[in-house]
């Protein structure tokens, strides 16, 4: 998608801070909170709609995911974008949940909505908007923070889709780093969740989070629920630089 001039939301997210000491105690936290929020879902609606990404960050959660006790039948996975490669390549975020997670446990294969990146990003993301059409609000929704304070295939400089009316996916024709084709979801389609939880770890992402604490304009701040979003980082993140 080509470069395009970004504009700050007119109603940021309430952004909630929740600092861990260190990554298994944010995997602790984040497995909590995934469960929890999957009991609730469950008790309330009968199913639960919840949209994964890729990355380091949520591997290890997705693989404790596989001993948790849960109804399994009433789970909904999403994705929160994917790499335009084979299906089986090993960059692809829907392989790396596979493995680590979703090959692992009952969930049903017609819940499991996978992005077709191997269709390339404007097929792809025609294609999975029509999956979403027919899908109310998210219950929730995790994402990641990347050193330049993307999150999903939202990048600076690049569309974020933020606006009320925008599509419910994108297709990113020349991302910043490989491979250039991607299908994310928008910031407004990932808004449309009762939950978003930002996983942050490791000293790369000191910087981004020191911008988006101090309001700069980044992919992450677009992403602006009603009910706000909560940040899991870890503490080192939030220390300023010794001299």
């Amino acid at each position: 998608m080509a470069h395009t001039e970004v504009t700050k939301p007119t109603t940021p997210a309430q952004c909630r801070w929740h600092t861990v000491a260190d990554l298994p105690a944010l995997h602790r936290a984040a497995l909590n909170a995934i469960l929890g929020s999957a009991m609730l879902a469950i008790q309330l609606r009968g199913r639960f709609h919840l949209v994964i990404s890729g990355g380091e960050t949520p591997r290890e959660i997705y693989r404790q995911l596989r001993a948790a006790r849960s109804d399994w039948s009433a789970w909904h996975i999403y994705f929160s974008d994917e790499r335009c490669l084979p299906p089986t390549d090993v960059n692809r975020n829907s392989r790396m949940a596979a493995e680590a997670w979703l090959d692992h446990v009952a969930i049903p294969a017609v819940q499991l909505h996978i992005i077709p990146g191997e269709l390339g990003a404007s097929q792809a993301a025609r294609v999975y908007a029509e999956t979403l059409r027919t899908v109310g609000m998210f219950d929730l929704v995790l994402l990641g923070l990347g050193e330049d304070g993307h999150t999903a295939s939202l990048f600076p400089k690049h569309e974020w889709g933020s606006a009320p009316d925008a599509p419910d996916t994108l297709a990113v024709l020349d991302a910043p780093k490989p491979p250039p084709q991607r299908v994310s979801l928008s910031a407004a389609r990932l808004s449309r969740s009762r939950q978003v939880i930002f996983l942050v770890a490791g000293e790369s992402k000191r910087k981004a989070v020191a911008e988006w604490r101090n309001g700069k304009i980044i992919p992450a701040q677009a992403v602006a629920p009603a009910a706000g979003v909560d940040v899991l980082v870890e503490s080192m993140l939030l220390m300023p630089l010794s001299v």
